[in-house]
């Protein structure tokens, strides 16, 4: 049920209803045959001065009736009547469009409905509190949040908002990945900049694959300043344990705090740590294993992908005993559905990752679950234009833009409206100098503009001693 938008509705209906009416008195007059009605459209048209509703009705009747649109729509006119409805009159527009336009007291209805309904203004129960999560961004914690992630994070924060708003009980999450390969990377980097520093960076090579950026140097050096050489003496197992557990929580809150600046607030952090902890990973793998869906080569655990929608099948455990990424996302996905119970949820990923989306859907199937209660939206790339040129971005070499580079050049509010202009299956050409430029030419100049003038107007209203809400 719409709470609020009736008026809209309603007016849309008197057009249909009006509409209706004038056809069958044009029959009865003989302005028109007795042929039927085919379906026909009644929209609110991109530029509302040619009216606040357009109706194709002409359009689609001609061939039934055998006459020209604008013929149709000229006995329609002829014939309708706005009494007891919020309509004013109609127009005929080109080769037989009909345009409506309504009542000023229409207008002043929706106001009232505004200052009526507060903060449930534009909200409905259509979702009729149906537990929905939207995980979004989750980047690993190995490193600062990149432009692709900004993408993310306001993709996920608007959508996350709108189910809200559409009566969805809305959970936003963020999947800490503080396990696996990138952890094990993650730890060796920390080593090399840690040793780099007391026996010279020409002695201890860096890791071919390891994280070149320069915040890895920055933990190794706060770990040094704080504690010295002390991890020396440690073996090169405990000295990456040393340096992960003391850089792994400090950069997770900068994801944090970066976050909250970018007004994205999640309710809940998923540690995929915890489901190694918990057993959670184990209980799935031997779930697996029950149903039929793995078999073992070479060493490794497999699940069958082909027989449940993947290109191919899938190694779940290594032969070194390490489970996979996609073993530890089933078992996560498991834990949104039936442990946690939401009815959908929703995942926004990058573009590189539409690979994955047939065989986790599958897998849901598999164990038991729906996949088609999970849906994947996927995020196509970002291109930095500075300086009128494109900028490239090297994760590998630490070269790129940051979600705390862009916060500090570009307001937060344009940041966010940039990322929802277009579609999110396109690739965005995001340029960081009309994004923080002050003037009519940044497109988000026009939403704010508008806000000022609604400010305006209520304090001009207030001058004249009429009481309103707060801006």
């Amino acid at each position: 049920m719409v709470v609020n938008c009736d008026l809209v509705h309603q007016a849309k209906e008197q057009v249909r209803s009006a509409i209706l009416a004038a056809v069958t008195s044009a029959v009865q007059a003989r302005a028109l045959p007795a042929a039927g009605l085919p379906e026909f459209a009644v929209e609110i048209p991109a530029d509302t001065a040619h009216g606040d509703f357009a109706a194709n009705i002409a359009m689609v009747s001609a061939k039934l009736y055998r006459m020209p649109p604008v013929k149709i729509a000229q006995a329609i006119v002829d014939h309708i009547d706005f009494t007891g409805t919020e309509l004013e009159r109609a127009e005929i527009a080109g080769p037989g469009f009909l345009n409506f336009f309504l009542r000023e007291s229409w207008f002043a209805h929706v106001l009232e409905a505004v200052r009526d309904l507060g903060e449930a203004y534009g909200r409905t129960t259509h979702g009729g509190g149906r537990k929905v999560m939207v995980e979004f961004v989750s980047a690993n914690p190995t490193g600062p949040m990149h432009m692709g992630n900004a993408r993310g994070a306001a993709i996920g924060d608007c959508l996350a908002a709108a189910l809200s708003a559409a009566g969805y009980d809305v959970e936003r999450e963020f999947y800490v990945n503080d396990a696996g390969n990138q952890v094990e990377k993650f730890g060796l980097s920390l080593e090399a900049r840690y040793l780099q520093i007391f026996k010279g960076e020409d002695t201890v090579p860096f890791p071919e694959d390891g994280y070149h950026g320069d915040d890895i140097k920055e933990r190794a050096r706060e770990y040094a300043d704080s504690f010295g050489d002390a991890l020396l003496d440690l073996d090169s197992e405990a000295r990456q344990r040393k340096l992960v557990d003391y850089a792994m929580p400090r950069n997770i809150e900068k994801l944090r705090d970066d976050l909250l600046t970018y007004r994205v607030n999640y309710d809940t952090w998923f540690h995929e740590s915890k489901l190694h902890e918990t057993g959670a990973l184990k209980e799935m793998m031997d779930l697996l294993r029950e149903k039929g869906l793995t078999y073992e080569k070479e060493g490794a655990l497999w699940y069958k992908a082909t027989e449940h929608g993947g290109e191919k099948d899938e190694v779940l455990v290594r032969g070194n005993g390490h489970p996979t990424y996609f073993a530890a996302d089933i078992a996560y996905h498991y834990n949104k559905f039936a442990v946690r119970g939401f009815w959908k949820v929703i995942n926004i990923w990058g573009a590189d990752h539409h690979g994955h989306v047939a065989r986790l859907k599958g897998a849901m199937d598999a164990i038991g679950l729906s996949g088609d209660m999970l849906e994947i939206v996927l995020m196509q790339f970002v291109r930095l234009i500075k300086d009128g040129e494109p900028y490239k971005m090297s994760k590998r070499t630490g070269r790129s833009i940051t979600l705390s580079d862009l916060i500090e050049e570009v307001p937060v509010d344009a940041a966010r409206y940039f990322f929802n202009m277009r579609e999110v299956g396109s690739t965005i050409d995001f340029d960081m100098d009309l994004a923080a430029e002050q003037s009519s030419h940044n497109p988000v100049y026009y939403v704010q503009y508008a806000h000022a003038r609604i400010c305006s107007i209520f304090s001009k209203i207030k001058a004249d001693g009429v009481n309103v809400r707060d801006c």
